[in-house]
């Protein structure tokens, strides 16, 4: 974890100080233009948020599409396969004609509501689901215009996964005396890509893959003491994301 946190401090310094050195390698303020918010000078700024929607998949293989033979159906809300949402809040600066760098926080629930019955004339149902990951998270973020309007991104960070605690019950309710969680060190990563199109200047749609890595902890049994590994809960997203940047 401090190895995690120092490498994002680092990387989070570079980005700050890739403007500055921008700016005192030419007298005078660099010109608008490239394309990556022609209107903007190099070395300027913009703080933005965004948020995202899409549909999960957090099978014990940790990869998105895992745990279903069945393949994948993005419409349908099979077990470990859930709506989630994200948003985001930072800073980003025109480090170059065609390149934004930035810093970013936000929180993540990747599966806390199962979305079914969207497209037929029945009730949608959301179910909640405690045992699903979300948490805050904090990184870096960059994107590269290769047209005026059409751009490739990228994000990556710390996140801080929730506790997942969990009491262990068979089929008619018995308690099996195992519990998970209470894991101290759930400060783990997570990294995403995507691409899109810039609307205007100010506002962005697109599409992107985002992975969360966490693990549940530990699974005890209460009466022996003995100690096993529990499922991993790293989960992968597929979601619309939209920006809005001020």
């Amino acid at each position: 974890m401090k190895k995690s946190l120092l490498a994002l401090a680092f990387t989070s310094a570079s980005i700050i100080g890739a403007p500055v050195l921008a700016q005192d390698s030419n007298t005078s303020a660099a010109p608008a233009g490239g394309n990556y918010l022609p209107s903007q000078p190099v070395g300027s700024g913009n703080w933005f948020v965004g948020a995202n929607v899409g549909r999960t998949n957090g099978g014990d293989n940790g990869g998105f599409g895992s745990g279903n033979g069945s393949g994948f159906n993005f419409f349908k809300g099979e077990k470990g396969r859930r709506t989630g949402y994200g948003v985001l809040g930072g800073y980003r600066w025109k480090a170059g004609q065609d390149l934004g760098l930035g810093l970013e926080a936000g929180y993540e629930d990747l599966g806390n509501y199962r979305v079914k019955n969207v497209f037929n004339s029945q009730d949608v149902n959301q179910r909640s689901t405690t045992n699903a990951l979300r948490g805050w998270l904090i990184g870096v973020n960059g994107r590269i215009n290769l047209l005026p309007q059409w751009y490739i991104s990228a994000h990556g960070g710390y996140f801080r996964a929730n506790d997942n605690g969990n009491n262990y019950n068979n089929s008619i309710g018995q308690d099996l005396g195992l519990t998970s969680g209470g894991r101290p060190g759930r400060g783990s990563w997570y990294g995403g890509v995507g691409t899109g199109w810039d609307i205007t200047q100010q506002v962005s749609l697109g599409v992107n893959y985002d992975y969360f890595h966490a693990n549940a902890g530990k699974i005890k049994n209460t009466t022996t003491g003995e100690v096993t590994q529990g499922l991993k809960r790293s989960t992968g997203i597929v979601s619309l994301s939209g920006e809005y940047r001020f």
